[in-house]
């Protein structure tokens, strides 16, 4: 059985159409990263306002037209999208914005958005009828791959750094995941999954050849435009690690405008860690990738050679955006606003869009009347020393109480 509104793979680089069957561009090779077309006069006439009002179904399986998987496939039963989107008035006046919603990501099954594309990948390899799912990660894309393939009966191998942060590994060795922690960087974790996968058939989830992906990522899009009534903010801030995630937002705006959802579609503001910025650095020029080696608080999105750059480069393009950087320090210090002020505790490169909506704001990028959505892409708790880091040590004090009449006026509570 066919996916019914699929109607070919598209490359990004030299435009060419191919079959469903492929994974990279057969042209351009590895570097062709391909994008899922449709048949969306098809969609249009299933997918409509009036018919998404009346699915019960709050995940990210109402959007089943547009993801190219078959119409019998089973699907996960963890928790995966329509996750909480959130008014932060307090947060906006900080950053001195006119309004701002935080989308919750770090609410899905495994903590973090990348729980929407390693859905699409269990089932793709379930109908590829594959037992071994792998993919290479810095640790979300890792642990929602081993938590989703587990809930799907499947066994996963995982793949990452040295550098991956302990509860992020710990997660995946819960989930039943074979880890390989490999003595070096991200990259060398990516070509060591890339050979093994080939090796032995599993079937590969990394969303650097893979263009299934990004089809999971599109839906946290689509939720922000169904849950603001079809109403876009003017710019929605997206953290940039290999550019999967912002392709994937300005997709689902794209195919919301191309349906007749939306009227309008959000500007997108990319946003990379200083240590970490090669695709704003695609952006800026207009030149080629140039690896780099990444050093950032952001472990998330401290990806020194991004595959899906140019799809990235193309979002921040077409939508009218822009892209710019900020520091580790800055990366903390919104750690600790998000959770002060609005109540969600962002990990790293979650906390980094919120970090670059201040600086936009404060650079004249973003209007101060502007209205926006900051994108939370994963739970604070999987980085826990981090978030140490940021908000400092409790006070101890001893049993009878000493010390406490000065520690809570040094707080500002007497």
């Amino acid at each position: 059985m066919e996916m019914e509104f699929v109607t070919g793979l598209a490359c990004v680089f030299c435009g060419g159409v191919y079959p469903a069957r492929y994974s990279t561009c057969p042209r351009c090779g590895i570097q062709g990263i391909l994008d899922v077309q449709y048949d969306y006069a098809a969609v249009r006439r299933r997918l409509t306002r009036r018919t998404l009002a009346r699915r019960r179904d709050l995940s990210q399986w109402r959007y089943r037209e547009l993801l190219p998987i078959r119409a019998a496939s089973a699907v996960p039963d963890l928790a995966v999208g329509w996750t909480p989107l959130t008014a932060a008035p307090t947060l906006a006046r900080h950053i001195g914005i006119g309004s701002l919603w935080l989308k919750d990501d770090g609410r899905n099954a495994s903590g973090s958005l990348k729980d929407r594309a390693s859905a699409i990948g269990v089932v793709k390899a379930r109908e590829a009828r594959r037992r071994i799912i792998a993919c290479a990660s810095t640790g979300n894309a890792a642990s929602s791959c081993a938590g989703m393939a587990a809930s799907m009966g499947l066994r996963s191998v995982i793949f990452v750094p040295e550098r991956a942060p302990e509860p992020k590994i710990t997660q995946l060795l819960v989930f039943g995941a074979t880890v390989l922690r490999v003595r070096g960087s991200y990259e060398d974790a990516f070509q060591l999954c890339q050979r093994a996968c080939a090796k032995w058939g599993w079937y590969n989830r990394n969303s650097g050849i893979n263009p299934y992906l990004v089809e999971g990522k599109k839906t946290v899009g689509l939720e922000i435009g169904e849950q603001l009534g079809w109403k876009p903010p003017d710019w929605v801030a997206v953290s940039v690690g290999d550019g999967c995630t912002i392709a994937g937002v300005w997709k689902a705006f794209r195919e919301m405008k191309q349906l007749g959802l939306i009227a309008r579609t959000s500007r997108l503001l990319g946003v990379q860690a200083e240590g970490a910025a090669p695709v704003t650095a695609c952006w800026q020029t207009g030149e080629p990738l140039r690896p780099l080696e990444p050093h950032t608080v952001a472990d998330s999105i401290a990806v020194g050679v991004p595959r899906n750059w140019k799809k990235a480069v193309i979002a921040i393009q077409e939508s009218g955006g822009s892209m710019l950087n900020v520091s580790d320090c800055e990366i903390l210090d919104a750690m600790r606003d998000t959770g002060r002020l609005a109540g969600v505790f962002a990990e790293p490169a979650a906390a980094t869009a919120v970090a670059g909506l201040r600086r936009a704001v404060t650079e004249g990028t973003v209007g101060r009347r502007a209205t926006a959505v900051a994108l939370v892409t994963g739970n604070g708790l999987k980085d826990i020393q981090s978030a140490k880091s940021a908000v400092g040590d409790p006070f101890d004090i001893p049993p009878d109480g000493a010390g406490l009449d000065e520690i809570l006026c040094q707080s500002a509570l007497c």
